[in-house]
């Protein structure tokens, strides 16, 4: 079993930034992928980013967040960040922190098999 708690929403204004942190514990390997989904009222869940968790710590990123927003990695720790830089009223949701210990490329919520309680992000304009 994998636990992951995350951290870090809030309330802030367009243009601002946000660092939300996962923190992983349980049953973990040298080699896994977390991703960050969010969920915003009356739509889906949507994927924002991954990070496999390994040497390379190969990443990849929604379009709407290409540039914006970066996904690493503390080996140390055990954590995962999402560093959120000019946020937009429309990144607005609920951000949820997902992980599997199997090699899938995890850009969809079937993907993973561990997610986090969720953080609520809220950017006013």
């Amino acid at each position: 079993q994998v636990q992951l708690v995350e951290s870090g929403g809030g309330l802030v204004q367009a243009g601002d930034s946000l660092r939300l942190s996962c923190a992983a514990s349980g049953r973990t390997f040298t080699k896994y992928v977390m991703g960050w989904f969010r969920e915003a009222p009356g739509k889906e869940r949507e994927f924002v980013a991954r990070i496999i968790v390994s040497a390379t710590s190969d990443t990849y990123y929604a379009d709407s967040v290409k540039g914006r927003f970066v996904i690493y990695r503390d080996s140390v720790e055990n954590t995962v960040y999402l560093q959120m830089n000019g946020l937009e009223p429309e990144d607005t949701a609920v951000y949820y922190c997902a992980a599997t210990l199997s090699p899938r490329l995890g850009v969809i919520t079937t993907d993973y098999d561990y997610w986090g309680q969720g953080t609520q992000v809220t950017v006013s304009s």
